[in-house]
């Protein structure tokens, strides 16, 4: 029996009747699913890679490269546009579709983690946290009902609960005080939240213990949420256990909802987090290593300043239809690296971002032809290169 039908839901999120969620096809070998899950501003096919605009821009790029690269939604930062430009400035401007000119989807996180990650700067209560702003010193205060008002200033479809992220390593009683304070949070959140056009989902915490990860679970799951999140996982542990406690979590959530695993997105991570049941990633990695050399391909990662790329006439992945390999060679962008010109960062983030995206749906592909797993095998090891 699954767990929505064990328990008694605490709370139905009133964007239900906005957003639906079907799962076409599910792996016979592994928890590998295909779906599709429809939102105000258009279809996701799932399992998806999300690229991430933190400040309202994924760096160095325009909405339309963004479009252009098959990216069908778009992540952004709650935190960062809450401290600048100031979210009741983009609600001003109708939210942040229209404030950054982006018809697709839009999921914010709450803050928490970048809150958290503040560990000098913060003071945890019960009611919620109080900051000072790295940049400048200032005080601030977010509290579930600050953080839902921040999110629905802005205007996304999905929106994160404002959760409390235990470090790693963590001992018990800190896990559990934090996994116990997300779920008191979590209430809140649902009381405070009101806009019927945005989905809020719960996010599993608990760090790295067995019996924290299912009572987490099973918590968040009284709630008849649009979707749900795995939170607390690629904090600095080791991938083997990572791996294990989304292989614990994932299958314990509602099978009938998009499942979103936070923070990840190299290549071997959507092989590896899709294998165990998730639907949705997302990760500032490619536009990161985009910024310092970095491309992906089939046959792992590489690096635009090596030498072995100086009179290259290849794009940079044979095959890839992205515009920096329909336009430009390796030894072209590399010659734009070496000589400071920014529009290489921007080539290739173009294509790291469309090779994920790709890669997501060449993963649902291979989901919907029941060959998931030898796909998984063909790749995988290349991707650790």
């Amino acid at each position: 029996m699954s767990i929505e039908s064990e328990k008694e839901c605490k709370a139905v999120d009133c964007a239900k009747e906005n957003f639906s969620f079907d799962l076409l096809h599910k792996s016979k070998k592994s928890q590998a699913r295909a779906g599709l899950f429809k939102t105000p501003h258009g279809e996701i096919k799932t399992p998806i890679f999300m690229p991430v605009g933190t400040n309202s821009a994924v760096k160095t790029l325009t909405s339309d490269q963004i479009k252009n690269t098959g990216a069908q939604i778009m992540l952004s930062n709650s935190y960062h546009l809450y401290l600048r430009a100031g979210t009741k400035r983009i609600k001003a401007f109708g939210g942040i579709h229209n404030w950054m000119n982006w018809d697709r989807p839009v999921l914010t996180d709450s803050g928490g983690f970048q809150v958290f990650s503040l560990s000098h700067l913060r003071k945890i209560t019960e009611d919620g946290v109080e900051f000072r702003d790295p940049k400048d010193g200032k005080k601030h205060f977010i509290s579930p009902e600050v953080s839902m008002e921040i999110q629905q200033d802005i205007g996304a479809d999905i929106i994160m609960a404002f959760d409390e992220c235990a470090p790693y390593p963590c001992d018990y009683e800190q896990a559990k005080a934090a996994m116990e304070r997300t779920h008191r949070w979590l209430e809140r959140c649902f009381k405070a939240k009101t806009n019927p056009k945005q989905a809020l989902f719960p996010i599993v915490q608990g760090a790295f213990y067995d019996d924290l990860r299912r009572e987490s679970a099973a918590e968040i799951s009284k709630y008849d949420a649009v979707g749900y999140a795995i939170g607390g996982v690629s904090v600095g542990e080791p991938a083997d256990i990572k791996n294990y406690f989304v292989e614990l979590t994932a299958p314990l959530l509602p099978k009938n909802k998009p499942r979103y695993l936070m923070g990840v997105g190299t290549p071997e991570d959507l092989l590896d987090g899709i294998k165990r049941g998730v639907d949705m990633f997302d990760c500032v990695l490619p536009t990161r290593n985009a910024r310092h050399g970095s491309f992906f391909t089939w046959e792992g990662k590489k690096n635009i300043k090596n030498k072995q790329f100086e009179d290259d006439t290849g794009p940079l992945v044979e095959g890839c239809n992205c515009f920096a390999c329909r336009n430009h060679s390796r030894a072209y962008i590399r010659h734009l690296w070496r000589c400071g010109e920014s529009t290489a960062a921007t080539l290739l983030s173009i294509h790291n971002i469309q090779f994920l995206v790709e890669f997501s749906q060449a993963c649902r592909q291979a989901i919907l032809e029941d060959r998931f797993e030898e796909f998984y095998d063909k790749h995988y090891e290349k991707f650790l290169n």
